[in-house]
């Protein structure tokens, strides 16, 4: 329920925690730092802990017709390092544990922004945690419970108005993120969900240590879940990593495809770039097993540093490994 910003302030850098308190919007310095350089991660991962934390407080989970509160148990690790582990073990819903996912990692990348800088500063940013962490609990039990807020809260908490980021200021905490993977669970068992949180735990990491996934090379979809790679100079062929399909659907296991862009103007067949184009799977490579988030990390990465292996992958025929990796070609699809 807070925004983070810094201010530069008789030759140092304020960090500002800006908050509600009642109609009005107020703001309070959380500590102070030597440079602009070193507050921006900071203020940056401080933003998206706000976010991640506060959003699922005032959404109501609506699969299978329910309507219920989301947990609130994430907001134990902004301050108990022992819990930041069950961040990781959940199996509530594919969007709640993909934020607490995202949660973890922010809280982590806080760690190494706050790691170099002097203990004052450390303690004032825990300080913080702590009071974010206690007035959105203080706030809860006054929404749910009727239980006044202490008098000496400073920040105010809307149910329907969060105070963050604009949509949180990440495509994952939008409605219509929600509403995508909350549309895979549809009609699967407890079993499968848990199956599936997994699955999509393990994508996530991949793509997050992936060294091209904040570039051009690559994006991450939310409708399938997939990966999809597509590095400069691939002679218009692309690759994806997807997960099992929970709803039983699609494929039912880890796959690797292998595709290519053609064109839809004929015409422009050999040009170097398409007016616009629809992808054809070239080939499958379904997986015995489900890989490490290291393996498929490792294999984006190869496409990223080696465009052009995607064309010689392209000539492989059923049965036969991709060059240089234990993928095996169990389809071709363009056949």
């Amino acid at each position: 329920m807070t925004i983070y910003c810094q201010h530069a302030n008789r030759g140092k850098t304020q960090i500002l925690a800006v908050y509600r308190r009642e109609d009005d919007a107020v703001s309070s310095t959380v500590t102070s730092l030597g440079s602009a350089e070193l507050a921006a991660p900071i203020v940056e991962a401080l933003n998206r802990i706000s976010a991640l934390a506060t959003v699922p407080l005032g959404l109501f989970d609506e699969r299978g017709r329910r309507v219920e509160r989301y947990p609130t148990e994430h907001l134990a690790a902004l301050t108990d390092r022992a819990a930041r582990a069950g961040l990781l073990s959940g199996a509530h819903s594919l969007w709640y544990e993909w934020v607490c996912w995202d949660l973890h990692q922010a809280l982590v990348d806080l760690d190494e922004a706050v790691a170099a800088a002097p203990a004052p500063i450390r303690i004032a940013i825990e300080a913080e945690l702590e009071t974010e962490e206690r007035e959105l609990r203080d706030a809860l039990a006054e929404y749910s419970e009727a239980v006044p807020v202490p008098e000496g809260n400073q920040r105010s908490w809307d149910s329907g108005f969060p105070f963050v980021p604009y949509k949180g200021g990440m495509h994952l905490l939008t409605r219509e993120a929600r509403k995508e993977l909350d549309r895979l669970e549809e009609g699967i068992t407890r079993e499968k969900r848990e199956a599936a949180v997994s699955d999509l735990r393990l994508l996530v990491t991949a793509f997050d240590q992936w060294s091209a996934a904040q570039a051009d090379d690559g994006m991450f979809s939310l409708e399938y879940p997939e990966i999809f790679a597509e590095p400069y100079d691939a002679d218009h062929h692309f690759l994806t990593v997807s997960v099992p399909d929970p709803g039983g659907e699609g494929v039912d296991a880890w796959h690797v495809d292998v595709c290519r862009w053609e064109p839809d103007d004929p015409e422009e067949k050999g040009e170097e770039e398409y007016s616009s184009a629809t992808g054809e799977h070239l080939l499958r490579c379904v997986l015995p097993a489900t890989p490490s988030a290291e393996d498929v990390a490792q294999l984006l990465s190869r496409v990223s540093a080696e465009p052009g292996v995607l064309t010689e992958w392209a000539q492989t025929t059923v049965g036969s490994p991709l060059e240089g990796t234990t993928l095996v070609v169990t389809s071709c699809l363009a056949e």
